[in-house]
């Protein structure tokens, strides 16, 4: 069968031609432009030589470059190499070298690390440009092809490369877009999240392309700024991780107006603490939808929604995906535990990627009898509403008991004088590991530590209350806006 991420574009550009596509500062751009300028940045790759079968790797920020990139590359029959923006350029190099790139497409403030990078390993760098003749149609691929190589994070060694087909991203953005979410080419979505990352290049780029919608590009985050944007775009949707809510409920304490437009919000990308949430609704008026994915999930796999909602979870499977709650402590079968038992989130369907590049042993350990392991622990209820408990890596045992980070957040998250938390373990020869609350304290307040730990005591078990409290101006966050636990557990040792 034959399917191309490219068709995201091509067909919404074909029905909806005259319709607005992507608004960068201001500036709008056509269905019909786009779609031209990505088969004219298609004709320059085939130019230099680039086609099916071929690595490009893309280092570029939330500008309408991206797009034109990333459709352009698949619009050839080549795979796409999306580039962390934060990387340096050894950093940089490793990917290239490890997905054996033909070419690194780059431009603007970023320009100067990939050259640096691309020199290293011996391969060019190319601007984007839309001059040439347009290619006359996309190449053609197979469902199987790999679309997309996405780079883990590497939080437990050298980042990995999670093969992502066409078929895991064509319907995991028909299924964000119509499913999940009910886009229409009315609604417009605010584009915050990294692009070259599954949450914001998947669920916020190909979908609303998909629908024919409207995406607005933000460059950076901030509070303030993103609150502009909601309101002067008329935002209808908006998608963020917890620290992008609780910077939007920040700015609104200091700024009256609301986005009146505003009909939905979806969180991912770490747990939402019930109190932001609650906090954020009340604030804005509206509802934040919450779920759950990873990258080799493309990236979409639970979600709740509208009418089957449940605060604190991550919703039920999405279309054509089932889960399911394994035996954690199992490493070679997958063997399911009863529902209401704690476990490791074990996946399948078709969102699921097609093992790691290079690595069979990787590939083996997460794919194990047709499904995959998260590494997440979870829950399932009895109505089939899932939640996570907790990453297995960052679950905190304390004098032989279990501690789940995710249950102390909840609780301190509700203190009065806390704007942000996150729960480490630190080594303790005592007890094996000692629960330490890292904390961003709201402007005009200053409670102890002591105090905090006192208050946490009331409320949480004796062995889950965190002993040392550590006051931080604030948490150190990757460019999803996910909180560091690894950086984390060094500022706080």
């Amino acid at each position: 069968m034959q399917l191309s991420v490219a068709t995201i574009l091509q067909d919404s550009a074909a029905r909806h031609p005259d319709r607005t596509a992507i608004v960068e500062d201001g500036v709008r751009i056509s269905y019909r432009t786009l779609w031209h300028e990505v088969l004219g940045f298609a004709a320059e790759l085939q130019d230099r030589g680039i086609g099916p079968g071929d690595r490009v790797a893309v280092l570029l920020p939330n500008t309408a470059d991206f797009p034109r990139a990333y459709y352009a590359v698949a619009a050839v029959g080549a795979t796409v190499v999306p580039v962390h923006a934060l990387l340096v350029a050894d950093e940089i190099a490793y990917v290239l070298r490890h997905s054996s790139c033909r070419a690194l497409v780059s431009g603007g403030p970023l320009y100067p690390v990939a050259e640096s990078a691309a020199a290293a390993v011996g391969i060019e760098v190319i601007g984007v440009s839309t001059g040439r003749e347009p290619l006359a149609r996309p190449a053609p691929r197979g469902a199987d092809d790999t679309a997309v190589i996405l780079y883990t994070s590497g939080t437990t060694g050298r980042p990995k490369g999670a093969l992502l087909t066409h078929l895991n991203l064509v319907m995991n953005s028909a299924v964000c877009a119509q499913d999940l979410l009910g886009l229409t080419p009315d609604d417009v979505v605010l584009g915050c999240l990294p692009l070259f990352h599954s949450f914001g290049q998947s669920c916020a780029m190909n979908s609303a392309l998909r629908a024919g919608a409207t995406l607005v590009l933000a460059p950076r985050f901030t509070g303030p700024g993103v609150l502009e944007l909601l309101i002067a775009e008329g935002v209808t949707v908006f998608m963020g991780v917890p620290t992008m809510y609780h910077a939007l409920v920040e700015a609104a304490v200091h700024d009256p107006r609301r986005p009146a437009a505003l009909r939905i919000a979806v969180s991912g990308g770490a747990a939402l603490p019930g109190a932001l949430l609650e906090r954020f609704e009340t604030t804005f008026d509206t509802v934040i939808l919450e779920g759950y994915g990873l990258t080799e999930t493309s990236p979409a796999a639970t979600f709740n929604h509208r009418d089957r909602r449940r605060p604190g979870t991550v919703g039920h499977p999405v279309w054509g995906v089932e889960a399911g709650i394994a035996d954690a402590d199992t490493d070679r079968r997958i063997v399911l535990v009863e529902d209401g038992e704690v476990g490791e989130v074990v996946l399948r369907g078709h969102n699921i990627f097609a093992g790691y590049l290079d690595d069979p042993e990787a590939t083996a350990a997460a794919l194990v009898d047709g499904w995959f392991r998260t590494g997440d622990l979870g829950t399932r209820d009895a109505d089939g509403f899932l939640t996570i408990v907790d990453r297995k890596k960052d679950l905190i045992i304390r004098g032989g008991f279990n501690v789940y980070p995710r249950e102390v957040e909840e609780v301190l998250a509700r203190h009065p004088a806390i704007a942000q938390v996150s729960v480490i373990g630190l080594p303790d020869e005592a007890r094996g590991e000692e629960i330490c609350a890292a904390v961003v304290l709201r402007p005009g307040v200053a409670p102890t530590p002591e105090e905090i730990v006192a208050w946490s005591r009331e409320r949480l078990g004796r062995h889950k209350y965190p002993r040392v409290v550590r006051m931080l101006t604030e948490l150190p966050l990757g460019p999803s806006g996910k909180i560091l636990k690894r950086e984390l557990q060094e500022v706080c040792a």
